[in-house]
């Protein structure tokens, strides 16, 4: 069901649930890259930050005073299907972050047994 994840080959996988919990424990940040239109539309994972992928080099380096990620903490990230997280992962890790794992898409998320809020 969730072959769509990708992460670091050296990082073990964590399940939909395992992201919960370690995000309401403030342990892992799950980063929601779609644009803001799509997140009113359809919502958000429960305790996902959204920063959309045109943004997260912006937000995500921090050399730039708009940096908005702390690093030491592994990441989730997710999109509409697994594509535009996968390459905010990409940037991710190119920005020092790690583990950074792609949930895939939204839908994913809520198969999986995720929460979805309203943005």
């Amino acid at each position: 069901m969730f072959s769509a994840f990708r992460s670091a080959p050296s990082a073990a996988r964590p399940s939909v649930t395992e992201v919960a919990e370690l995000v309401a424990e403030e342990r892992m940040i799950l980063i929601d890259v779609r644009e803001v239109a799509e997140a009113k539309a359809s919502g958000v994972a429960k305790g996902a930050r959204l920063i959309p992928l045109s943004l997260l080099g912006l937000k995500a380096d921090p050399k730039h005073s708009d940096c908005e990620l702390p690093h030491g903490l592994p990441i989730a990230v997710y999109c509409a299907s697994g594509g535009r997280s996968g390459m905010a992962a990409d940037v991710l890790t190119r920005l020092g972050y790690g583990p950074v794992h792609n949930l895939g898409g939204l839908r994913d998320w809520a198969a999986g047994g995720g929460a979805v809020v309203a943005y």
